[in-house]
């Protein structure tokens, strides 16, 4: 339950949604306008090229959904399906998913969409990750269940139900986060291109760094079951 989540999971989780904001802004303005931090969308451009026999586009959004998933396995295999616990290797996914938005920063400037597969499966990766530390009820890379959840938890206010109002602030930041990163990503795309990759990746990697000072700071964790 969100009630039993520590006080600083607002701040990792508004930051993260920045970053995928940023990531799926990019991806709008310079991948073909192709969104990659979530698959809804995606799904429908994949049936609209198949009813039209346009193969090879069907193809690669087919990629790009499988690499999304692959991000999200790697996420499982490395953390593990478990509630949010200091400890864990975060911290290093974190990294990994710096180094995965890098890496398509430096494809996607040589011309070549493979770019793309490597920004879906950071997205799969950071989505995997928060959605296992947080009781699969927290998304940071897309917005529609946030709005959803947002939309029955207020119609069942009133019905007389008592409003969660930690879970209302908590995902109000997750959707400001995500617009916010939304502007940083298209103002940073107009001056440097799929160089503005750049900026999520060291989004990721501060967040990186300042876990991992903060775990130090607790001293040492009991290990990951």
């Amino acid at each position: 339950m969100i009630r039993k989540l520590p006080r600083w999971v607002e701040i990792g989780g508004f930051w993260l949604a920045l970053v995928a904001g940023a990531v799926n802004a990019i991806g709008l303005l310079g991948f073909e306008h192709q969104a990659v931090s979530h698959l809804t969308g995606t799904s429908s451009l994949i049936a609209l090229s198949l009813v039209n026999l346009v193969i090879p586009v069907a193809l690669h959004l087919l990629l790009i959904m499988l690499f999304f998933v692959a991000g999200a396995m790697l996420s499982g295999a490395w953390i593990g399906n478990v509630a949010l616990k200091m400890g864990r290797r975060y911290s290093v996914a974190l990294c990994i998913e710096a180094g995965l938005l890098l890496a398509a920063m430096v494809v996607l400037g040589r011309g070549s969409n493979a770019g793309h597969y490597l920004a879906s499966a950071a997205c799969g990766l950071q989505n995997g990750m928060v959605s296992t530390y947080s009781g699969a009820i927290v998304r940071t890379t897309h917005m529609s269940g946030l709005f959803t959840d947002l939309g029955t938890m207020l119609g069942a206010r009133l019905r007389g139900s008592r409003l969660d109002r930690r879970r209302v602030l908590l995902y109000c930041l997750l959707i400001l986060g995500f617009i916010a990163g939304g502007c940083v990503g298209a103002l940073a795309f107009h001056y440097y291109h799929f160089n503005a990759l750049a900026l999520p990746a060291a989004g990721t990697l501060l967040l990186a760094a300042v876990y991992w000072m903060f775990r130090l700071g607790r001293g040492p964790a009991r290990p990951a079951r």
